[in-house]
């Protein structure tokens, strides 16, 4: 791969980005770099320059020098920015570069992202993060598709990274995470709204009882405490993403009944919790919903945002 000697970089420095860039790191890759247009703003940012010191990785200050400095870029911002992460970097994309797009978009974005890259005379990867990044960091399963992906597999499968070689048209690996996220978000959804109602009823025990005896194995307790703390610390980037998941289905001609609802309960959590996961966190399934469930409006409709979203989403596929 041309300019092999330059370091790999990140767009994106949140959850995604440190903890993938931490697993490199303790395999043994060199620093990386990576900018993120959070670095300078308030907590988040001190939160950003921590963990790049971390890693050893160097924050440069805009997607230009990012785009200069980098052979290969990994794109890990949330679903809503992918596209304008991808656009204001494009213009800076030498041809020998390879941009990663690994955001939890639907196929049409990835498609347009592509198109932004493409036009740039650069090289595009499409990726799919199949599992969340923490604890696995860079071993996490990650879905690569397009002719430059033998590429960025070789350039990172020395460090151990888990990465599956897809042939297919852009969009082919986006189609498998909305689809598997229809699951994965659906059931955190549910589980939340099973956990708030049981605990408003005095029937969590019965409940849970229940269903380890209907399903053995699952351990729906523990399983619920977890799902429903990625919920409560993720639920943006989660709604985010479940309104491309419904996109997703329009575009194939599905109602997405269930992907819109998971939306609005994601939207519900993140509206009740926002501010309110403090430290020390807490560890069980009680102590996370007694974040949303000690003030009023328990039952109050989704937010307008979404509302209008949705509406706006209609009207792009119709």
């Amino acid at each position: 791969m041309a300019h092999s000697h330059a370091p790999l970089g990140f767009l994106g420095f949140g959850e995604a980005g440190f903890h993938l860039a931490l697993g490199l790191r303790e395999a043994g890759a060199p620093p990386m770099i990576a900018f993120d247009i959070h670095a300078d703003r308030g907590t988040a940012g001190e939160r950003i320059r921590s963990r790049a010191a971390a890693t050893d990785t160097r924050l440069v200050a805009s997607a230009e020098a990012l785009g200069n400095s980098s052979a290969v870029i990994l794109s890990v911002v949330t679903a809503a920015s992918a596209l304008d992460a991808a656009r204001s970097v494009a213009p800076s994309l030498a041809a020998d570069r390879i941009f990663v797009d690994l955001n939890s978009v639907a196929p049409a974005t990835k498609r347009q992202i592509a198109d932004l890259i493409g036009i740039a005379g650069a090289r595009f990867v499409e990726g799919a993060i199949m599992a969340p990044v923490p604890p696995a960091k860079h071993r996490v399963p990650i879905l690569l598709n397009g002719p430059s992906a033998h590429a960025v597999h070789d350039a990172l499968s020395r460090y151990g990274a888990r990465l599956e070689v897809m042939n297919g048209a852009v969009g082919a690996a986006a189609a498998v995470k909305m689809c598997r996220s229809i699951v994965i978000k659906g059931l955190e959804a549910l589980l939340l709204e099973c956990a708030v109602a049981a605990g408003e009823y005095d029937a969590t025990d019965r409940v849970f009882d229940s269903l380890d005896e209907t399903f053995p194995g699952m351990k729906w307790r523990q399983t619920a405490d977890y799902m429903i703390g990625r919920v409560l610390e993720h639920g943006e980037r989660r709604a985010r993403e479940m309104e491309e998941v419904a996109g997703t289905l329009r575009a194939a001609g599905i109602d997405p009944i269930m992907a819109e609802a998971t939306a609005r309960r994601q939207d519900w959590d993140r509206a009740r919790s926002a501010g309110r996961l403090g430290e020390p966190r807490p560890d069980s399934n009680a102590g996370l919903l007694a974040l949303l469930v000690d003030r009023p409006g328990l039952c109050s409709t989704p937010p307008a945002q979404h509302a209008e979203r949705v509406s706006d989403a209609k009207s792009a596929t119709s």
